[in-house]
């Protein structure tokens, strides 16, 4: 998951995400985007209803951008 977030909140944003259950893997990055989170679900639906919902709440966010792995 591709995470934008207001300046400065880049640090907060990811100890916040980091505590969520399903995300494996919080890093801050450059770029368009703020963070990156690597997060895990059994399906899409676990994926939106446990996953997602909970980091789009999260303070400081402006955007977010799921990728979901199709087949590895």
């Amino acid at each position: 998951m591709l995470i934008q977030n207001e300046a400065g909140k880049g640090p907060s944003v990811a100890r916040s995400i980091g505590d969520l259950p399903g995300v494996a893997r919080v890093d801050v990055v450059t770029g368009p985007f703020d963070v990156i989170a690597k997060v895990e679900a059994a399906s899409i639906d676990e994926l939106g209803s446990l996953v997602l919902r909970p980091i789009q709440q999260v303070g400081g966010i402006i955007r977010t951008m799921t990728c979901p792995i199709l087949r590895r």
